[in-house]
């Protein structure tokens, strides 16, 4: 028989003076809850995209034509990455991007005709990818976790 006392696996973490359990902070809960979605992402999207590329593409779907940094913010995403996510995308010819005629300091960024294909053809893939990341709730449960993360946005 097997002794517990050697099982770390079965064994609660120890709850120091300071009370900080790492399974209860919510960013470690987020950033599981995203290693999953993304694993799930990998496995079923075989485009090579990454889900951050995915959901540029979306947004651009979303908003058409529109400046890199406006793209940005309606993705959620800081400047640099944002940069370099659309060059990851032009390279790969799923998006366009020109200089604004009336702002030359200012880049618009598009689908490409292969790019919008793409994304139409994949929406559904996206679609079946976040309901198996939320396979493991009830559906009062989704519903409920959804409308408290848009909350915290």
């Amino acid at each position: 028989m097997p002794n517990n006392k050697d099982d770390k696996t079965t064994e609660k973490p120890a709850t120091r003076d300071h009370g900080y359990v790492l399974d209860e902070q919510i960013g470690y809960l987020l950033r599981k809850a995203y290693q999953r979605n993304a694993m799930i992402f990998s496995e079923k999207m075989q485009s090579g995209l990454t889900p951050t590329q995915f959901a540029v593409m979306a947004r651009l779907d979303e908003l058409g034509s529109v400046s890199q940094n406006q793209l940005g913010r309606h993705a959620g995403l800081d400047v640099a990455t944002t940069k370099g996510v659309v060059d990851r995308l032009r390279a790969r010819g799923l998006v366009e991007t020109a200089r604004d005629p009336n702002d030359r300091r200012r880049q618009i960024v598009s689908l490409s005709k292969e790019g919008a294909e793409h994304f139409r053809h994949n929406a559904k893939l996206g679609l079946e990818i976040s309901t198996d990341t939320l396979a493991p709730l009830t559906a009062t449960e989704r519903s409920t976790l959804l409308r408290i993360l848009k909350k915290l946005q």
